[in-house]
């Protein structure tokens, strides 16, 4: 799917037009974010670090923010997070470098690292590219389609209809196995590479978690039809099907953030 949040969990906050949070905020109001004490979700991680490294604690970064644990807006601590994940500064530091280069972290003079907020028109520009390079992909996996793939990609068809629409987690690990997929049999790892960071924001925003039992069918309905297209090795109907799929889910997000931008 490329689904875009059910209703908000904890506090309130706010967006400025531009993405900046208000004083007050962690951000985007209306975001169903699995609001969770922020370093508690990141120190669960902390068994699977790698060493004492800033790449393995980038990644430990990395998933608390894709899967929520650290909302848009969120103040990342270099000290806190040292502190829950057993380790010095330094590569905790070195890490949020590397995630402010990979654009999920801004940082502030006299404000240190935050968890980046991006505006709808950011998303909506995400949302094009993520379009071009999957239909992209689609088209490439068209053209060399093994039955290994479109076996894989029709059992990922059941299970996702199979699941409750406001099993959030369970949604994105499936949406992503049917993505995944297609991007591997694309088979370029420049492509896959490219594609995966502009997903990640949309499952930052949480964008599955509006998402109605009908929307749900809808995006379950754009997965077969891919997958249809695949089976067929159909390559220009598999790309225009990917870039509908992804435009559907982009307009629901968009015009979700825009609300809350203009109630502010």
């Amino acid at each position: 799917m490329s689904l875009p949040p059910s209703g908000v969990r904890g506090g309130t906050a706010g967006v400025r037009s531009g993405g900046s949070v208000t004083a007050e905020g962690s951000l985007l109001v209306g975001i169903a974010y699995d609001i969770v004490p922020r370093v508690a979700k990141v120190s669960k991680e902390r068994e699977q670090l790698a060493g004492n490294t800033s790449v393995s604690v980038a990644e430990v970064i990395r998933r608390a923010i894709v899967d929520g644990g650290l909302a848009p807006g969120a103040r990342l601590k270099e000290e806190e997070l040292a502190r829950e994940l057993g380790m010095s500064r330094t590569p905790v530091r070195e890490a949020l470098l590397v995630l402010q280069a990979e654009g999920l972290v801004d940082a502030a003079p006299n404000r240190g690292a935050t968890v980046r907020v991006h505006d709808a028109e950011d998303l909506d520009d995400l949302y094009r590219l993520r379009a071009l390079l999957e239909g992209y992909a689609a088209r490439r996996a068209a053209g060399h389609a093994s039955a290994e793939l479109v076996r894989k990609l029709w059992a990922s068809c059941e299970r996702f209809e199979e699941l409750s629409h406001d099993d959030v987690r369970a949604l994105v690990k499936e949406n992503l196995v049917f993505h995944n997929a297609i991007l591997d049999a694309a088979g370029s790892a420049r492509v896959a590479e490219m594609v995966r960071k502009v997903i990640e924001l949309p499952l930052v925003y949480k964008s599955y978690i509006w998402y109605s039992k009908e929307q749900c069918r809808i995006s379950a309905h754009y997965h077969r039809q891919i997958a249809k297209a695949l089976e067929s090795r159909d390559a220009e109907r598999a790309e225009l099907v990917m870039k509908e799929h992804v435009f559907e889910a982009r307009d629901l997000l968009v015009a979700r953030v825009r609300k809350l931008e203009n109630a502010e």
